[in-house]
């Protein structure tokens, strides 16, 4: 699959959200330059999510579906989105109609500065547990690793593919990606993105896979940051054609 955007969109269960969602992104590209192809991958779902993203992929050319045979979450579910296609832009969001597409033609205008762009929701639509734990997990991101992002769990985001070289994929990836990309020497920049109140479906997110498996995979990836190269200051090259100083040593 090849175009000049990928707009990747991981989902399980989703089924009454993929035709809208479809519809809006269409929308937020009408008078864009951007020749996207939207990639929703659906994550085994056990509702009609897959018959839903087949409607969408005959109304409209450039959407596609990939599909799950087990569920393996968000994290594989985007690095499927990633594998399967080449364009050089990358966009990502959520399947829950939670993110606004409408958001992306500014976020990629940012990318002129910056190799990812990442979504911050000042108003967030979440129930208590859920905004409690974010700042519960900025925290301890912040002890941890000693950078800040306000809002990495927020998936509505834009980046170069180059951007993830040297990234290494692995399960949970996706809610550390602006602290790893950061960490390559890459530019990382947060925006205000909106946010909006679930109307169908059901969050997929309780306790321990989004508070306790964050803190569970923080320790992973400080022993990451911890060992990986950092990238080398400029380098001077020797000429070889440039003669060699003699070594110095003792006369005879």
């Amino acid at each position: 699959m090849s175009n000049d955007l990928a707009i990747l969109v991981p989902v399980c269960n989703e089924a009454d959200n993929i035709l809208p969602l479809a519809s809006q992104v269409a929308r937020a590209f009408s008078n864009q330059p951007h020749d996207y192809l939207l990639v929703l991958v659906d994550d085994a779902s056990t509702d009609e999510t897959w018959a839903r993203i087949q409607d969408a992929a005959r109304a409209d050319s450039r959407v596609r579906g990939l599909r799950h045979p087990s569920n393996a979450g968000q994290s594989a579910a985007f690095w499927t989105g990633l594998r399967a296609t080449r364009s050089k832009l990358v966009a990502t969001l959520d399947g829950d109609l939670q993110n606004d597409p409408a958001d992306l033609p500014a976020m990629l205008a940012q990318l002129d500065h910056a190799d990812l762009v990442c979504g911050v929701r000042l108003d967030r639509h979440d129930n208590w547990l859920r905004r409690v734990s974010t700042r519960v997990a900025r925290h301890a991101r912040r002890l941890a690793l000693g950078v800040d992002f306000r809002d990495t769990g927020c998936f509505l985001r834009v980046f170069r593919r180059e951007a993830l070289d040297g990234v290494m994929p692995f399960n949970g990836w996706h809610r550390f990606l602006p602290i790893l990309v950061h960490a390559t020497g890459r530019t990382v920049r947060e925006t205000p993105v909106h946010h909006r109140p679930r109307t169908a479906g059901k969050s997929k997110y309780g306790v321990w896979n989004r508070l306790g498996r964050g803190l569970y995979d923080l320790v992973g990836v400080r022993w990451l940051l911890a060992r990986g190269l950092r990238p080398a200051p400029d380098l001077v090259l020797t000429d070889p054609a440039e003669p060699t100083a003699p070594k110095s040593g003792r006369g005879g």
